[in-house]
């Protein structure tokens, strides 16, 4: 039930999506006896649009995220795995073009390249099914093998979880895969904008994890005054944001992560 209900309330906590709809629903009451409502909605909805859009208002959002954890130190020797967090391939249009399809995370997956070759002994997990909930046509877990086989990645080597749905599942199949013991090292690699929830659902799990974040979205503190080029990156980074934060706080009350912003031990 939480699935399908996260899913649902994920849509509507979209401030691209929620602008959306009161602008539509303000157009809808022009022809009736709310039409000064209806304008005033149509035109608060406009404005909002352009501020959000152009505004650095969404790397202001997804900055805290993004410099919560510092980059991984090798200083305390190679890590004995590696957990990858799915979300960086498309399995529908893979499916349906017959090759690997990587989105704006694929440094996700791609960093596994130099990460397999840095540390050769270390195991791979790959954690990512597929979260639609309504086209749910193959698995990212299949497409990855095949793209780490193509990095020269042995295949004994890795371990494909593709059952999870979400970062809850990630954890909880990841665990059950990897079966970590007592006084072993795990990276976890996953976007740095979502390395805290992910952080904080794994040690919940019982999982206890370093993390490698990449695929970050900013510069860093700079970008909190420099405004977006075009309205849809800066939609884009913020509906991110949103997400991600909305995500703390829902697993947060849920008792599905170890705290409301998890940070280092």
């Amino acid at each position: 039930m939480f699935f399908p209900l996260s899913k649902i309330i994920g849509f509507f906590a979209l401030p691209s999506n929620v602008l959306i709809t009161l602008a539509l629903l303000g157009a809808a009451l022009l022809p009736t006896r709310f039409a000064r409502f209806g304008r005033k909605l149509s035109v608060i909805s406009i404005l909002l649009i352009a501020i959000i859009g152009l505004s650095p208002l969404g790397n202001i959002l997804i900055l805290p995220l993004e410099q919560r954890f510092p980059p991984w130190d090798d200083a305390r020797g190679a890590p004995d795995g590696i957990v990858v967090l799915g979300g960086a391939i498309g399995p529908e249009l893979s499916l349906t073009r017959k090759e690997v399809s990587l989105n704006e995370s694929a440094e996700r997956v791609t960093i596994i390249a130099t990460l397999a070759r840095r540390y050769p002994n270390a195991r791979i997990v790959f954690s990512g099914g597929n979260g639609g909930l309504i086209v749910r046509e193959g698995n990212e877990a299949e497409f990855a093998i095949e793209l780490f086989k193509s990095f020269g990645i042995d295949p004994a080597r890795i371990l494909a979880e593709d059952r999870s749905r979400n970062t809850i599942e990630n954890a909880i199949f990841s665990k059950q895969l990897a079966d970590p013991k007592p006084g072993q090292r795990w990276l976890l690699v996953t976007s740095a904008y979502h390395m805290p929830r992910s952080i904080g659902v794994f040690r919940r799990a019982g999982f206890e994890v370093e993390a490698y974040p990449v695929d970050f979205r900013t510069r860093g503190w700079i970008d909190v005054i420099v405004p977006f080029n075009a309205a849809g990156d800066g939609f884009r980074r913020m509906d991110t944001a949103m997400r991600e934060w909305i995500g703390l706080l829902a697993y947060w009350m849920k008792g599905s992560s170890s705290a409301l912003f998890p940070g280092p031990r």
